[in-house]
């Protein structure tokens, strides 16, 4: 055999295995991204929460909205609030997730800022701790609802809508909207007027006004659907409770 034909067939010879090796690691490539999507899609979570009020026991007819039921209540009571719509609050901000962190820094359960906390003598390590989560946050719904002075003689739902959307998109971005609407003219403490003037602070007209005090607001969309979103599932708490009782 030639020299030539020997250093040939060594080629070949590596050129086979290196594509044998090729073939084997791609395989198990393969099933490794395999396995490792399995693994991701049968681990259950770490934190069971809530979806939609579940039945606890069908002879007792009791209800479960979240783990922190008990909670709910009993600081509810102590603030001066309605647990339902702490609940309905802490569904839409966290998915009771009590260690959820925004990308803004909103922590925990009601998803409160670390300047909450702050104004209530609250360090930023201890907000994440359920109790305390909750308690600002019902201390932030009350200070709201003292701050805005909302008629009385306005509905129980447009009350709570424009209080809601102070939550969620801050109490001067909505002071904005019922300031620029009192100055038209227009009924200030209807959530529908706040919330046409809300959507009008995005246009550089409306936001350079005089009257805007805190600037630019882009979040409406956002904030419309929140105030939405939380006051549907409040609603069906309420019913959910109504027909318990019944």
């Amino acid at each position: 055999m030639s020299k030539k034909t020997i250093i040939f067939s060594i080629v070949l010879i590596v050129i086979g295995v290196t594509i044998f090796e090729s073939r084997i690691l791609n395989e198990e490539l393969v099933q490794a991204e395999t396995v490792a999507t399995t693994s991701v899609e049968e681990t259950p979570q770490v934190q069971q929460v809530a979806v939609t009020a579940t039945k606890d026991s069908v002879e007792a007819q009791e209800w479960v909205i979240s783990v922190y039921d008990d909670m709910m209540q009993r600081i509810s009571e102590e603030e001066g609030q309605d647990w339902l719509l702490m609940s309905a609050i802490a569904y839409n901000e966290s998915r009771f997730k009590s260690n959820l962190v925004s990308k803004q820094g909103a922590i925990g359960l009601m998803q409160v800022m670390p300047i909450v906390g702050k104004q209530f003598n609250v360090e930023k390590e201890n907000i994440a701790d359920p109790e305390t989560n909750i308690r600002l946050a019902s201390k932030l719904l009350k200070q709201i609802d003292k701050t805005l002075k909302i008629s009385p003689a306005a509905s129980a739902d447009d009350r709570l809508s424009i209080i809601l959307a102070c939550y969620n998109g801050g109490i001067g971005h909505v002071s904005d909207a019922r300031r620029l609407a009192k100055s038209n003219g227009e009924d200030y403490n209807s959530w529908e007027v706040v919330a046409r003037y809300l959507q009008q602070k995005a246009d550089p007209a409306v936001y350079e006004s005089e009257l805007v005090r805190h600037g630019k607001f882009t979040g409406s969309r956002q904030t419309e659907a929140y105030v939405r979103e939380v006051m549907k599932r409040y609603d069906v708490y309420q019913r959910m409770v109504t027909d318990k009782q019944i």
